[in-house]
């Protein structure tokens, strides 16, 4: 019977029939063109027909062979045009043109996992950058046996269950024919060799862990948030592997008088009325140290005066931010008799007994506000 024959029109199910419609479908057929019943010999054909199909069919591995357009019947469990004794290697080597590629053992040292540390700064060293001697708790070489995880004066055996190959492989039979498949060796977990006597130190893990102190220069212009990363003073991996990454995370402390925004700082300067409306010159304590500013005649609340290039250094290029101060002009709220019979004085002087008081965008009184609702504005 050629693999072109089509079983499911042969026992008229469809291509999706379920195996109790194919067992129905050839009791019916079965009946009909049975020998005892029909002796004609072209009803015995067709009877050799249905109970190739529904050998076929009936069999899960066989009606998947056949859907997937292989000869069933042929030999070596039939594979498409693969004969007996075909392994999966085989069919590799054959589409490309050479033998598969064998996995082979597993290195016993592997990257260590990367760490994490916080790191405190006051502003003024995250603006000016830092040094600080860190202690990190981490994983180093094992000092007994230079992370290879053998007792002193002995080393790893190869393995005698893969004889080193650091698998195992084993052949079953499928569809394609014999197909060979590999997996890690059990006796050995994959590296090809066994530690017989474990360091003692160690425990064979090639490491241990301590305490040690690393000094790291922080840059100027890191900020809360910043990650400043350190290769390769992580983790020592397991087997003495490399290490990985040890990362900074910057934390900065709250200051009692600038706040920072970006590279700019920024602070309040509370100044006396007099001193606004006369002008003054103010010392001021900066993160640089002590500075001189001037407080021009006139100067209103919320203004502010910026210091050029007395900000925070630029994490990534050359320079500095600003430092902005922002000025509140403070009204007494008591006067002796003799400074508010001079502000009384003063007043009549600027004609501003009766001052008459003016709004401006943004800084409308209540009453606008509720006339604004109430007209939909």
């Amino acid at each position: 019977m050629s693999v072109a024959t089509d079983y499911y029109a042969t026992l008229g199910v469809r291509r999706d029939a379920n195996p109790d419609e194919i067992k129905k479908a050839y009791r019916r057929l079965a009946r009909e063109l049975h020998p005892d019943v029909n002796p004609d010999p072209a009803t015995q054909e067709r009877f050799k027909e249905i109970n190739q199909a529904y050998e076929v069919l009936s069999d899960p591995e066989k009606r998947q062979m056949y859907d997937m357009g292989a000869d069933p019947f042929a030999p070596g469990g039939g594979a498409g045009g693969f004969g007996a004794g075909f392994a999966f290697t085989d069919f590799v080597e054959t589409l490309f043109g050479g033998a598969a590629a064998s996995r082979g053992p597993r290195s016993r040292a592997r990257r260590g996992r990367n760490a994490t540390i916080r790191v405190d700064l006051d502003l003024s060293e995250c603006v000016f950058g830092t040094t600080r001697d860190l202690t990190v708790d981490t994983a180093v070489v094992c000092p007994t046996c230079s992370g290879e995880g053998s007792a002193p004066g002995t080393h790893p055996t190869t393995c005698e269950v893969c004889n080193g190959r650091g698998e195992v492989s084993q052949v079953t039979r499928s569809f394609l024919g014999q197909v060979m498949t590999s997996r890690p060796c059990p006796g050995c977990g994959g590296f090809g060799t066994v530690i017989r006597r474990p360091c003692p130190e160690c425990d064979g893990d090639g490491r241990v862990r301590t305490r040690r102190t690393v000094k790291v220069r922080i840059p100027a212009g890191v900020e809360d948030g910043t990650h400043i990363q350190l290769a390769g003073e992580g983790e020592v991996g397991p087997g003495g592997g490399p290490p990985g990454d040890l990362f900074l995370e910057i934390v900065q402390r709250p200051h009692a008088i600038f706040e920072r925004q970006g590279d700019d700082l920024h602070c309040t300067l509370t100044i006396p009325m007099t001193a606004a409306a006369l002008g003054a010159t103010l010392s001021i304590q900066t993160l640089d140290g002590p500075a001189n500013i001037d407080i021009r005649p006139g100067t209103q609340s919320g203004q502010s005066i910026p210091l050029y290039g007395q900000g925070s250094a630029h994490l990534h290029g050359p320079g500095r931010g600003d430092l902005v101060i922002h000025v509140t002009v403070e009204t007494p709220t008591k006067l002796d008799a003799e400074q508010e019979d001079l502000m009384r004085r003063l007043s009549a002087l600027r004609g501003e007994e009766s001052p008459p008081g003016r709004f401006a965008p943004g800084e409308q009184g209540f009453f606008s506000r509720l006339r604004d609702a109430f007209n939909g504005r």
